[in-house]
């Protein structure tokens, strides 16, 4: 065969090679669609975080089986200069067009022009950028205080008043100033319902009067982290303001809860009073307090004052027992003790000899033995306070035993025997009959015509001498009764 033959096929079978390698490569190009949104606005939280996007590719046969999409999110403006990946799916997984993945936005995510598109990997091919869309991740998504709640502030004229977000805070204020990632918009009230933007930031320095509050600056979307509204007024030099005072537990407040904290607005120094009357040495923006009452502050503005009250309420539940401190029990008695309060949900737990009752729940309890006694009363919702009540069970002594005679000793030690004159039930109450009692000088010390076995009710002065006393019992009918009695130690 001619050399020249054998060149001209060599030239036509790489031709072939080449237009095979070049129509395979042209087969292998994937298209991928602009992704179409499932969400107009993604503003997530930690409560929720999920959204989707659906694409279209093509051809299907043009995938790898190690191919892999991702999702990539552009910047707050659409710029996929440093686009971060917010989704991968797995090797080989997604096959079939349209397809539909689930992904999450990052934490630092806040603007109103993000777009996402899709990529490959092999082969390797990129979408056009969706549509734009208003993102924000929301860090902190409930209210949050300003100017430690107090709803009121003043300036003297020609002055102003800064107003700053809390930190931490009162009670279980979340401050946003805790997320550093987090942006403020500062607003002045225009009508009952309308505000007008006023500036940016954590503080706002007021120089006019008006209602002013702060907000969280996620954009479009919809949030509860707002703070409360503080009403600025302007105070000439010649006049005092009103102000307010906040409390930190509320007013009424759960004394349980500990102590409440007073605050009121920012000043160069401070004076508070309860009921009236100077308080020593309270004289910071704050005073803390567990007691109810007139509380009011006064407060150096500088060229002018301010004044603020608050009559503070501690709100614990009311409650009574029908025992006394000390109470008698005679052999075979049941003492029934009883509470009554207006506790919400009240538990009760009673206790005897420091010893818990069991079974003892409700709010009465039939006592039957001598002791130490003690009722807790619980309340378990509301303010969750609780009351305790002690007493004391002692055994009684039947204050008018039939006796056969006239005692003529007698020992008033508190042992409950024999601590009183007891006479025969023919002499004492009921019967009108005198009973006259003297001194060893002949003094009258008690007389009565209602005897109710009770002398001696006062102490005696005993010393180590037994003293001696004389009592004279005159029936209305029948024979006196004449003889002594010695008081022993």
């Amino acid at each position: 065969m001619p050399q020249t033959t054998k060149l001209n096929k060599l030239l036509i079978s790489l031709c072939l090679v080449l237009a095979f390698l070049s129509l395979e490569k042209v087969q292998a190009q994937l298209v991928i669609g602009q992704p179409n949104l499932g969400f107009s606005q993604a503003c997530a939280s930690d409560s929720f975080n999920t959204y989707s996007a659906t694409f279209v590719f093509s051809p299907t046969s043009a995938l790898n089986a190690s191919n892999q999409f991702t999702v990539e999110l552009s910047n707050g403006d659409g710029d996929f200069s440093n686009a971060e990946v917010i989704y991968t799916s797995s090797p080989g997984v997604i096959t079939t067009s349209p397809a539909t993945v689930d992904f999450s936005i990052p934490e630092t995510t806040a603007g109103e022009n993000y777009r996402i598109r899709i990529k490959s990997s092999s082969p390797v091919a990129t979408s056009t950028p969706s549509v734009p869309f208003a993102a924000y991740y929301k860090l902190q998504d409930s209210p949050f205080t300003i100017n430690n709640l107090v709803s009121t502030g003043a300036y003297c004229t020609g002055g102003s008043y800064l107003l700053t977000i809390d930190n931490p805070g009162t009670g279980n204020n979340d401050s946003p100033l805790n997320y550093p990632s987090l942006t403020f918009n500062w607003y002045k009230e225009t009508g009952p319902t309308t505000s007008v933007f006023v500036a940016e930031g954590s503080s706002l320095l007021v120089d006019e009067e008006g209602t002013y509050f702060v907000e969280t600056n996620y954009g479009t979307c919809t949030s509860n982290s707002f703070s409360n509204r503080v009403t600025i007024s302007e105070v000439s030099t010649s006049g005092e303001g009103d102000v307010t005072i906040s409390s930190s537990l509320g007013n009424p407040y759960c004394p349980e809860q500990g102590l409440t904290t007073l605050s009121t607005v920012g000043g160069n120094s401070y004076q508070w009073f309860k009921d009236g009357v100077e308080i020593p040495d309270a004289t910071n923006k704050m005073y803390q307090t567990n007691e109810s009452g007139t509380f009011s502050v006064q407060v150096d503005l500088g060229e002018c004052s301010a004044l603020g009250t608050i009559d503070l309420v501690s709100e614990l539940f009311n409650s009574e027992i029908n025992v006394d401190d000390v109470n008698q029990l005679f052999e075979g008695e049941t003492l029934t003790i009883e509470v009554t309060t207006d506790a919400i949900s009240p538990e009760f737990t009673w206790y005897f000899n420091n010893q818990i009752i069991a079974g003892a729940t409700e709010d009465y309890y039939d006592a039957t033995e001598i002791g130490n006694y003690s009722v807790v009363i619980s309340e378990t919702a509301g303010c969750n306070g609780s009351r305790t009540y002690d007493f004391v069970i002692e055994r009684g002594v039947e204050p008018f035993p039939d006796v056969p005679n006239i005692p003529n000793v007698i020992s008033p030690n508190g042992d409950l025997i024999n601590d009183t004159w007891v006479i025969p039930l023919q002499y004492t109450t009921g019967t009108n009959t005198e009973v006259i009692i003297l001194n060893e000088q002949g003094k009258v010390v008690f007389q009565t015509l209602d005897y109710q076995n009770n002398w001696p009710e006062d102490d005696l002065n005993l010393t180590s001498v037994n003293k001696v006393f004389y009592y004279i019992i005159t029936p209305v009918e029948g024979n006196v009764k004449k003889g002594s009695i010695t008081i022993v130690k």
